[in-house]
């Protein structure tokens, strides 16, 4: 019997093929068919992917730029440590010019 090892197996190898063809991708979908009539998608374990990419680090700090006062201030500094000023002022706000705080809260 057809294992699920020997179905990965040969589907990658396809898969990895420089210089596919007509025949590697009929024996891919070929493959594929019976990878999903003999192990039905509910019944196999999901393998994990992995890509050969580098990592991309969140960016944790405000790299937005204008000609602004604020923007130089904020430009560079942690994202939450800006956030909770900003909280901080959309309540104030709130309380003491609801119409503008709308419109803010629109915009965004």
């Amino acid at each position: 019997m057809i294992t699920e090892t020997d179905l990965k197996e040969a589907i990658a190898e396809c898969m990895g093929e420089k210089n596919p063809n007509a025949n590697t991708c009929v024996k891919l979908a070929a493959y594929y068919t019976i990878m999903s009539n003999l192990y039905p998608a509910e019944e196999r374990q999901v393998m994990p992917s992995y890509s050969f990419a580098h990592a991309v680090e969140p960016v944790d700090e405000v790299t937005y730029m204008s000609d602004t006062e604020f923007s130089r201030k904020v430009h560079g500094k942690k994202t939450d440590d800006v956030m909770a000023v900003i909280d901080d002022l959309m309540n104030a706000l709130s309380v003491l010019n609801p119409r503008l705080y709308e419109s803010v809260i629109d915009r965004l």
